[in-house]
């Protein structure tokens, strides 16, 4: 595998901004095409990056779309570039993800998939279910487990130990600002909130330092802010605040540990999320590579589903333990 072609999926901000850049970029892959629900982003996206447009039948695209996933027209479509292709890549809605995910890995390719994988955890398991009985890599984009100086603090502070407690707070003001945000036009997010969009990389950084999660509290007020209460295999317990609509003087993102070696606080600046992805395509490279499956594969990213969409559980049912 001297090139892996890879294909995109969605033409949003999102995939606009940061997965076609990146894919075009690499020096190891071949940009195999662009596949999206709306014909004449496709096409635009497409010849900005050298590479051909393959059309879907739905309503909406991008990270920001929403509707289904196309009628069987768009489904020729994007057979006809998994035809082509040996991964995909996805910048789309979760539960607009998932199951073209799922086809995608019973095609034979390897999946690059956004976070979250998708909000309900059954679609998540299917997901995960599919590449494993096709034996694919997979790799889920949690932004900070590829930048550079925060997944090397990750591993780090995971193998020192000895933590006492930690707090987390991502704090987005994508609905707080009246700043107009490409991603603020996103059905999705707005429904969901910050406990979907953000909580995942809360989540993909203290899993991996202080143990899978045992036990969720969770509090939420208006208009979006959600507060995490965590207990983890190691015995520790952290803490989480969540939110898009923090005011923009107010918002910003850390993660704080402390223990017996005192305080350790997650570097600020993760860097061009595009350089980032570059990063997250060397990782599904090796996994396809090696077989050896990356620490955050989709079944990291089922886990995720399953923790957040117990919190909102507790949410919904007003309970708090």
């Amino acid at each position: 595998m001297s090139q892996l072609r890879i294909a995109l999926l969605g033409t949003g901000p999102w995939a606009e901004r940061t997965h076609a850049p990146a894919i075009a970029a690499h020096p190891d892959v071949v940009f195999s095409g662009v596949w999206g629900r709306r014909p004449e982003a496709a096409a635009a996206l497409a010849a900005a990056h050298g590479t051909t447009a393959y059309a879907g039948g739905g309503e909406g695209d991008g990270d920001g779309g929403s509707g289904g996933a196309g009628g069987a027209g768009g489904l020729e479509g994007l057979d006809a570039l998994l035809a082509v292709s040996d991964a995909v890549a996805f910048a789309l809605p979760p539960d607009v993800q998932a199951p073209l995910a799922a086809r995608a890995a019973a095609a034979g390719c390897h999946l690059l998939m956004d976070k979250p994988v998708a909000t309900t955890v059954p679609g998540a398991r299917a997901v995960a279910d599919a590449a494993e009985r096709a034996g694919v890599a997979s790799l889920v984009f949690c932004t900070l487990r590829f930048a550079p100086g925060t997944a090397e603090w990750v591993e780090e502070q995971a193998a020192v130990g000895g933590w006492f407690t930690a707090r987390a707070h991502w704090l987005g003001a994508l609905y707080g600002s009246g700043d107009r945000s490409p991603y603020a036009d996103s059905p999705w997010r707005r429904e969901k909130g910050g406990l979907w969009d953000v909580g995942p990389h809360a989540l993909s950084a203290l899993l991996p330092i202080l143990g899978d999660v045992t036990g969720v509290t969770a509090v939420r007020s208006e208009p979006d802010l959600t507060h995490l209460v965590l207990t983890h295999t190691s015995g520790v317990t952290s803490s989480a605040v969540l939110s898009l609509s923090a005011p923009e003087k107010g918002a910003g993102a850390g993660l704080e540990l402390r223990g017996e070696h005192g305080t350790a606080v997650l570097p600020e600046g993760w860097g061009d999320p595009a350089d980032i992805f570059g990063t997250a395509i060397d990782a599904l490279l090796t996994a396809a590579r090696t077989g050896r499956p990356h620490a955050c594969d989709v079944r990291f990213g089922l886990r995720l589903t399953e923790i957040l969409a117990e919190a909102e559980g507790l949410i919904a049912r007003g309970a708090t333990g």
